[in-house]
């Protein structure tokens, strides 16, 4: 700014040395007759007027020539207004326009730009110093009482309007649709059939059969031959007729069973969003939980460690933090240059956000433009175009001291001409 400054006042200082130059030789000038002074006379006559004229010129934009309110002077302060809409409509329509940005993107190719970005190690560690700087600031801003009241206020007040078994009766009903909780039954049903085949669960059973027989019939538990042995066939019989039936379900999609669970599970997801008792009985579960002092002292240790280790990590000089965080920059920089769908995918995203948000950016930035240079100060608003462009407007003044000489010679030859 300071350089432009003296620039502008350079270049005024030359252009106004030139017109008063053109002023003395003029006055010089008249004092002699004859001759070269009549040529002399002719040149500065004609450059002292183009030097005031383009004076005139280039004062007018910015002030009142002299102080004199001169009609159509000082255009820039008295255009403000519309200078200021002309431009944030200027930048609207060219750079802010979707079919302006979309090509510009589409040239840009943003996603070989991001995969070679993050390939570079350098630009990947920088990247994870910035985030780890980023975490560590979170950390102390979340460290702040107030601002922890505020969030603990605002997380029990939606946990307070969550409604639990509403959503788990929509999400069991999702499940539901195209049969899926039907892959979940086969889930459930796989691995007991894994568990039931295993020499351990045979064993449970048969320890289980042989502690019913000592309970319930003890009398025919004391004279059974091979009591053991007993114990251990009826585990294995009942584990291989468990497997059978399994296989039985899987087998048969429209097993009496699967219709059962269906219905079962279509009932409990009804009664999830519409039965009063159970929703209730759940909703007191979900604030047993939330008011459950034990359990939040638990979690406030949990989340006090956590700050504590990452904190700690993230002052370190080598930050497993930060150095996981390049790691994963980098590798998915890898990724990203091997995968051409994925960089396709990441321009295709790029291209709808931009569509997506430009107007309401155009809108935004336009009006923040135009009534950012609305507000400023008349003079702040001059100085500043000034500043721009005042030091080339002093070579139209500069320019116009010479050409203005050089008219002044044209015409007083044509005139000798014409005597």
């Amino acid at each position: 700014m300071d350089e432009k400054r003296a620039q502008l006042r350079k270049n005024k200082a030359i252009a106004g040395a030139l017109m008063a130059g053109a002023a003395v030789l003029f006055v010089f000038a008249r004092l002699h007759k004859g001759g070269g002074w009549e040529w002399l006379a002719a040149f500065s006559e004609a450059a002292m007027v183009g030097a005031l004229a383009d004076w005139f010129a280039v004062v007018a934009l910015f002030r009142h020539p002299l102080g004199i309110p001169i009609p159509h002077t000082a255009i820039i302060p008295g255009k403000k207004n519309a200078i200021a809409d002309n431009l944030a409509q200027f930048v609207h329509d060219k750079f802010l326009a979707a079919d302006a940005l979309i090509p510009k993107l589409r040239a840009l190719n943003p996603a070989e730009h991001i995969c070679a970005y993050l390939l570079s190690k350098h630009n990947a560690d920088w990247l994870a110093r910035g985030i780890s700087r980023a975490l560590g600031e979170s950390m102390e801003f979340l460290e702040d009482e107030r601002v922890s009241r505020v969030l603990k206020a605002a997380l029990s007040d939606r946990v307070e309007k969550f409604d639990l078994a509403g959503t788990a009766g929509m999400l069991i009903d999702t499940l539901r649709k195209d049969n899926r909780h039907q892959a979940v039954l086969d889930d459930l049903l796989n691995r007991l059939a894994k568990w039931i085949a295993t020499e351990e669960a045979q064993l449970t059973m048969a320890n289980f059969i042989d502690n019913w027989l000592e309970t319930e019939y003890p009398l025919l538990s004391k004279f059974l031959p091979n009591r053991d042995q007993f114990a251990k066939g009826a585990g294995e019989k009942i584990a291989k007729k468990a497997n059978e039936i399994i296989q039985e379900i899987n087998d048969d999609p429209q097993h009496q069973l699967r219709s059962k669970f269906d219905v079962s599970v279509a009932e409990f997801s009804f009664k999830l969003k519409n039965d009063p008792v159970l929703r209730d009985g759940i909703e007191g579960i979900k604030r047993q939980a939330v008011d459950n002092v034990q359990l939040s002292q638990y979690a406030q240790a949990l989340i006090g460690d956590l700050k504590s280790w990452l904190s700690g990590d993230l002052n370190k000089p080598q930050s497993s933090v930060q150095q996981k965080i390049s790691e994963l920059a980098t590798g998915f920089g890898g990724v990203l240059s091997r995968n051409r769908q994925l960089k396709e995918s990441i321009n295709e995203h790029l291209e709808t956000m931009v569509l997506k948000y430009a107007g309401a950016m155009q809108a935004g930035i336009t009006k923040h433009i135009s009534g950012t240079v609305k507000q400023w100060e008349d003079a702040a608003f001059v100085d500043e175009i000034e500043l721009s462009i005042g030091s080339d407007l002093q070579f139209i003044r500069m320019n116009g001291t010479l050409v203005g000489g050089m008219i002044g010679l044209l015409l007083h030859g044509i005139s000798l001409l014409l005597k």
